[in-house]
Order: C-alpha cells, then sequence, then structure tokens
C-alpha cells in the first residue's frame, strides 16, 4: 500500500467500503491512513 498516492488510498477504502469488502482488508486500509495522517481527509470526505 505504500506504494499508493494519498489519493488512491482514500478512494480504496471508500470503495472496499461500498463493496462491503472484508473487515480485515478496510482495517489495513485504515492502518495505512492512519500511519500517513490522513484521518482528517477521510472525514471530509464523508
Amino acid at each position: 500500500m505504500r506504494l499508493l498516492s494519498d489519493e488512491l488510498l482514500i478512494e480504496a477504502y471508500f470503495k472496499a467500503k461500498e463493496l462491503l469488502l472484508s473487515n480485515d482488508f478496510i482495517r489495513l486500509i485504515e492502518l495505512e491512513i492512519n500511519r500517513r495522517s490522513l484521518l482528517q481527509a477521510i472525514n471530509a470526505s464523508s
């Protein structure tokens, strides 16, 4: 996931939630979002 841009990571997060993908997979994306300090971007988009 480190290869994804911030924008693509956020898009992947919302798409994974939309498609009801595995909670484990969504959690991995959330961990990377937290690592990059992008929580404000998620909150602004939702």
